[in-house]
């Protein structure tokens, strides 16, 4: 990091943007891109937006995040999956998801995509 580029207020250390390398985008099915969906009562979830209008959105290839380990919040886990996999949460794909009341959509990286693929379908017997 170049130390004479950095800015630093109430002992946080800011950064250029253009000194932050910025991850791959996640592979898009279709142009539709791989993005992770906040609503306001059902939960979270993950696939590729094939419509949104204003806080209706469809998802393709749906993923619940139900519950995830080793990232901070949603937005570590749309750049870089989660470092505990096993612990996490995330039942099986759906083919499509109609989402009501989305709050908030989160591109994901590759390296994003490819650890919300990695956990395994969490499933009650």
């Amino acid at each position: 990091m170049n130390k004479q580029k950095e800015l630093i207020i109430d002992g946080i250390a800011y950064i250029p943007k253009s000194s932050v390398s910025v991850s791959q985008t996640a592979k898009s099915l279709k142009g539709m891109p791989y993005v992770i969906v906040r609503t306001y009562s059902a939960g979270v979830f993950a696939g590729y937006i094939k419509n949104r209008k204003g806080q209706e959105v469809e998802l393709l290839k749906a993923r619940r995040i139900w519950y995830w380990d080793g990232a901070a919040s949603l937005s570590q886990l749309a750049v870089d999956g989660v470092s505990r996999p096993k612990n996490c949460k995330f039942p099986c794909e759906v083919n499509e998801a109609l989402l009501l009341q989305v709050i908030e959509i989160l591109p994901c990286s590759q390296k994003g995509q490819d650890s919300i693929a990695s956990v395994p379908v969490w499933e009650q017997k």
